[in-house]
Order: C-alpha cells, then sequence, then structure tokens
C-alpha cells in the first residue's frame, strides 16, 4: 500500500522539479527559453514543455534548431528496465487504449501541423533493456535514435526490420511516416535520484534569485506550487507571467544576486539539462561528432581547437571573471584552459557537474587546507629507451594499466609518470575549485622537473591520459606554456574504438 501511495506522489515531484529547472530561466534577460507549459499540450506528452527563441534553439542530431521540445515525464518508485514492445502497450504507462509511442506520433504531428521543429522526448528513469534492439540504438549526445541503424535490414532475419514493423503497424504508418517520427523522438533514461533533481531546482532557483526548497524537509512547497497554479488556469508561461506568478506567491529573494554571464560549451548533450537554456553564448560542437566520437572529417587540431579558442578568447576579452559551463571530452576542456592560461590574468568560474547536480568551482572558492588530498607520484622505465614520457592522471578512476596497454608497442615513449592521490581514486576526490587548481599547478610542476631531469635539448613530448574532473583538466590546461609539447588521448567508453584510449589533440612546442 505505500509503495502505491508513493507513487504518484514521487511522479509528481519529478515532473515538477523538471518543470522548476526550465522556468526559472525565464528569469533571465539573456535566456533563449521563450515560454514553458506545464500539463498542456497535446495529450500525452504534456507533462513539462519548452519553447526557444527560433533563433537560439539547441541544435538536433542534424544540426537544425529545435523550436519545442515536449517532455513525459515517468518516475517509477522500483527499478526496472523497458523495451520496444512495451513502448507500444498502452499497459505500461498506466493506460488503457493509447500507447506511450502513439501519444509520442501525436505530439509530433501536433507540432508539425502547427509549423514547429521539435524532439519529443520520454524521460524515465527505468532503463532500456540490455537486450532490447533499442539498447545500442539511442546515441549519447541526444538520446534520439540512430536512424540509419534502424533503418537497415528489410527481412524477418534483421532485428532492426522486426522492431520497425512492430512500430509500423501499431502506428498504422509507411517506413518514410515512421522514419520522419523517428527523427523527433528521444528516450531518455535518468540516473539521479529525486533528492539530486531537488538540489538541482534548488541550484537554478538560486542562480535566478528565488528562494531555495526548505533545507530539511522531505517536501517543498514547490513540488505543489504547478499544480496550485494549474488548478488556477495558469499553466503556460513567459517571462511576464512567470515572474508575475512568483511575486504572488512571494518566492523571490530578498537580496536576489546578479545573474553571471555564463558561456558554455559542448561536444555531447546533456540528458534535460541544455546549456542554451541557461547559458548567455554557446558554442556547439556537436556537429562535429557521432555520439563521443570525433567523424572522421575533422580533426582536433584543424577544426575544433580555432572555434574553440576563437570562442573563448571572445568572452575574456569581454568579461574579467567569467563562467564557463563545459558539457565536453576532457580534452576540449584542457584546450579551454590553454585559452586562457596562467598569464591571462581572469578568474575562471567553472559550472562542474557532481552526482547531486552542480557546483561552481574557481580558483579562489575555498580556503587551501593542507589536509586536501594530494598527489603520489610513481615512475617507470618503459625499456625503450624512448625519449618522451607518458602521463597517467588517476583522480576519478585508477588509469594506469590502461594506459600501460596502449604504451604496448610505443617505442618512442620510454617513462611512464603515475599520478594518484593519496587514498583511493573517486568521483570525489577533488573538493572544490581551489583544492583542483592547486593539484594542477602541482602536477605541472613536477612534470617540469621530470623533463628537466631528462638532461635533453629539447623539450621530450609529453603523453597525457587523464581521469579527472573537466575542472581539473581546464585548471591543468592554463599552464600549456610548460606542458608543450603534449598529445591528449580520450578513453573509449563505448568500446566502439576497442575500448582503449584514442589520440585526439596534440599540441606541438611553440604553437
Amino acid at each position: 500500500m505505500t509503495q502505491a501511495v508513493n507513487t504518484p506522489r514521487y511522479g509528481n515531484a519529478f515532473q515538477a522539479r523538471i518543470f522548476w529547472t526550465y522556468a526559472t530561466r525565464l528569469l533571465s534577460s539573456t535566456t533563449a527559453v521563450r515560454r514553458v507549459g506545464f500539463e498542456s499540450g497535446p495529450r500525452g506528452f504534456d507533462d513539462v514543455w519548452v519553447e526557444y527563441d527560433p533563433s537560439r534553439g539547441p541544435l538536433d542530431q542534424f544540426g537544425r534548431r529545435l523550436q519545442v521540445e515536449r517532455f513525459q515525464c515517468k518516475w517509477h518508485v522500483g527499478n526496472g528496465t523497458f523495451t520496444h514492445v512495451d513502448l507500444t502497450d498502452p499497459k505500461y504507462s498506466g493506460a488503457t487504449t493509447t500507447s506511450l509511442l502513439q501519444r509520442a506520433r501525436d505530439a509530433y504531428l501536433s507540432d508539425q501541423a502547427d509549423g514547429f521543429a521539435s524532439r519529443i522526448r520520454l524521460m524515465t528513469n527505468h532503463r532500456i533493456h540490455l537486450d532490447d534492439v533499442l539498447h545500442k540504438l539511442v546515441e549519447q549526445q541526444h538520446h534520439t535514435l540512430k536512424l540509419d541503424e534502424f533503418f537497415q535490414g528489410s527481412t524477418k532475419q534483421s532485428k532492426y526490420w522486426v522492431a520497425r514493423e512492430a512500430w509500423r503497424q501499431h502506428l498504422k504508418v509507411d517506413e518514410a511516416e515512421l522514419r520522419a517520427f523517428c527523427e523527433r523522438l528521444a528516450l531518455t533514461s535518468v540516473s539521479e535520484s529525486l533528492d539530486d533533481f531537488r538540489q538541482r531546482m534548488d541550484e537554478a532557483l538560486h542562480f535566478y534569485g528565488l528562494k531555495p526548497s526548505e533545507p530539511g524537509t522531505s517536501s517543498t512547497i514547490y513540488d505543489q506550487l504547478p499544480y496550485d497554479w494549474l488548478a488556477q488556469g495558469r499553466n503556460e508561461f513567459d517571462a511576464k507571467s512567470f515572474r508575475e506568478a512568483c511575486g504572488d506567491d512571494k518566492l523571490f529573494a530578498d537580496q536576489a544576486p546578479p545573474p553571471a554571464k555564463v558561456f558554455g560549451v559542448k561536444s555531447f548533450e546533456h540528458g534535460f539539462d541544455r546549456l542554451e537554456a541557461r547559458c548567455d553564448e554557446v558554442l556547439s560542437l556537436l556537429p562535429e561528432f557521432s555520439d563521443r566520437y570525433l567523424k572522421p572529417e575533422f580533426t582536433w587540431e584543424k577544426d575544433l581547437l580555432p572555434k574553440l579558442t576563437a570562442f573563448v578568447r571572445s568572452a575574456g576579452q569581454r568579461e574579467q571573471r567569467l563562467r564557463l559551463a563545459m558539457d565536453t571530452h576532457l580534452t576540449l576542456a584542457f584546450a579551454a584552459g590553454t585559452v586562457l592560461d596562467t598569464k591571462s590574468g581572469k578568474i575562471v568560474e567553472i559550472e562542474q557537474r557532481t552526482r547531486g547536480g552542480s557546483a561552481i568551482w574557481a580558483a579562489d572558492d575555498a580556503p587551501v587546507d593542507a589536509n586536501w588530498p594530494g598527489w603520489t607520484f610513481s615512475e617507470f622505465d618503459m625499456g625503450t629507451n624512448g625519449p618522451e614520457v607518458a602521463v597517467a592522471v588517476s583522480i576519478t578512476r585508477t588509469t594506469e594499466q590502461q594506459v600501460r596497454a596502449f604504451l604496448q608497442g610505443q617505442p618512442n615513449i620510454g617513462r611512464l609518470v603515475v599520478a594518484g592521490l593519496t587514498g583511493s581514486a573517486s568521483q570525489c576526490a577533488v573538493l572544490n575549485g581551489t583544492h583542483a587548481d592547486q593539484l594542477a599547478d602541482r602536477l605541472a610542476n613536477h612534470l617540469k622537473d621530470v623533463r628537466s631531469i631528462a638532461g635533453l635539448a629539447a623539450r621530450p613530448a609529453l603523453h597525457l591520459f587523464m581521469a579527472a574532473p573537466y575542472s581539473f583538466a581546464f585548471f591543468l590546461g592554463r599552464h600549456i606554456k610548460v606542458l608543450r609539447p603534449v598529445t591528449l588521448y580520450e578513453f573509449d567508453f563505448e568500446g566502439e574504438r576497442g575500448g582503449g584510449y584514442v589520440s585526439s589533440l596534440t599540441m606541438a612546442a611553440g604553437s
């Protein structure tokens, strides 16, 4: 009985917290969000919707601007999975006649008729079943389907054809109509807890000048207020009406801080926290990537680095203290630091994603504490007599084994430096921005000493392998003058390129 009672309450809280995360952005004068709706719009995908400025909305997987995102929020008390068949079964969503897939297509057709370029997103804490055809079809940048793979095969011997045929018959459409609909569909499985979503909501409330939820309570007025407004007929908001509604309920903080100017960079997409919705300016490098992999027609040095350098340099020229929000590969976080290096004189704040949401990290955000975890360094002769040095940085996870595997057959690399923290590798090992900056400074100085001991006329090249927060990578990049020449590497977590390290950006001496 307890679980049955809690299920709708938790589901309502999930939906409300998603609403606040987007609606608060209406309080910014520079937001790309124009309107936000709650329990309105096409039935079935009407939990939350967000309308963007047509010229500033996020890009879809094809590089086209989105005008509307529609969210159907499904929270389940217990762990579970779903399959492509579940999406055709009304019972899976607690309905009797209409499935989630049918509701999603109805929402798509409604937007198409109104001329809106939309994304129809299912957000749930259920995961796609590992054995289901959808499991490897949902790409990680946008959580949309890999259409070229999905639409392979034309007989019953193809698992993709079988799944398509089930959807096609269920929706009563032909292949072209199914593909057009699938272009707009997104399936997002969230791993955060309800408490994590509450923290994200509180961060948004504080950032945009509203009172945070009451600490030490199991529920909050913010979970109920959207439903109260709905009962009053207020469930679609623009900037003016949302500000009025917040004022009516006395939600504004007494001394609201002026919103900081935020510059966003992304090479992959967060599940629902789009940078375009909350950043003043965003550099999107998504068109250059397929999932987490750089497309073969692009290079890190000739295509990505010039764009990133121009964007970050422009931001630095306008702001003495600036904030960066980065949903990027570690390589790009490092590269951003090279633009705003230690000689730039800029104070940089980084929006660091954490397990419970995000935090603002800066090099001056906390007094230095001698008890913080520090470096332990180990050095190994690889037996090749090569002049170059590999560096395995193990902060969030250990890297030595994977780096050693990569170094097999690399005769130019003669030494391996393993840099770990006292204690063990952990997602929580770096405590704040000051700690990250301090670690970056000490690692850069250690590597400078390692090179000087070699006694070579020219600096031996570094090969940098990192498992670390991107804030650390950014702060380390600020020491580029003592690190060149350096090649960075990305780890193939998806296993599609062998499951090991792959070289990314090379920054030559004096370049």
